[in-house]
């Protein structure tokens, strides 16, 4: 009886250690579940788009038809395209090799006299040239060129061999013009402005026979 009464206490006393050292991995693990740690970080991407401008080359072009003792006007256009990313936009503009620009290709001493404005500088509408007189000049028209505001009038360069009545021409110069400007990105279409050149000769004067040629130069500057 004794012996059974040892084994009772004996398994008691196993049991309760058993359920207090459950109870102590319990209480030890609790803070853990119940107040858990965290850490964590930041960090900045950064990305740098640089700006660009791109221009396209076009074809050289030729007047519209010859001048001769029957023909006293002719018409003809280059159209550019302009793609930038700038955040401030572009500024387009062109110039010619020499004043005046149109020269005999023989002999650079014989020429057409640039355009003459009312206003010297000052792009004007219509296309006007004296009788004693033979002169070639420009006009502009495009989306930024209409922005500008400086030249444009019409989306035409004329018909046939006669220029435009509403375009706005000038007189090439040796310094850059702006045509069109923008102050913003344009699409990746680009944006295009187009230069109608102009050419006549007086009611009363003719232009000596040959070959003749501007160097004209468009730049598209980022603003």
């Amino acid at each position: 009886m004794l012996s059974i009464r040892k084994e009772l206490m004996q398994i008691l006393v196993m049991s309760l250690v058993v359920m207090l050292f459950v109870m102590a991995g319990f209480t030890s693990a609790e803070p853990v579940l119940l107040h858990a740690l965290t850490a964590s970080d930041e960090v900045i991407v950064t990305l740098n788009v640089d700006a660009g401008v791109s221009i396209t080359s076009p074809s050289d072009t030729t007047m519209s038809n010859s001048l001769g003792v029957s023909n006293n006007k002719a018409i003809a256009t280059t159209t550019w395209n302009v793609k930038t990313n700038n955040a401030a936009g572009y500024s387009l503009a062109v110039k010619a090799s020499s004043s005046p620009a149109m020269r005999l290709n023989t002999n650079v001493a014989t020429f057409i006299n640039n355009y003459t404005e009312a206003t010297p500088g000052t792009p004007e509408a219509p296309w006007s040239v004296g009788a004693s007189t033979a002169e070639f000049g420009y006009g502009a028209f495009g989306t930024d060129v209409t922005t500008l505001g400086t030249f444009g009038g019409d989306t035409s360069c004329g018909a046939t061999s006669t220029p435009s009545t509403a375009l706005k021409y000038a007189g090439f110069t040796t310094e850059n013009v702006t045509i069109a400007s923008r102050s913003s990105t344009t699409t990746q279409s680009g944006i295009n402005s187009t230069v109608c050149y102009a050419v006549e000769q007086g009611s009363t004067n003719y232009i000596a026979s040959g070959i003749y040629s501007a160097w004209i130069t468009a730049t598209a500057t980022t603003q």
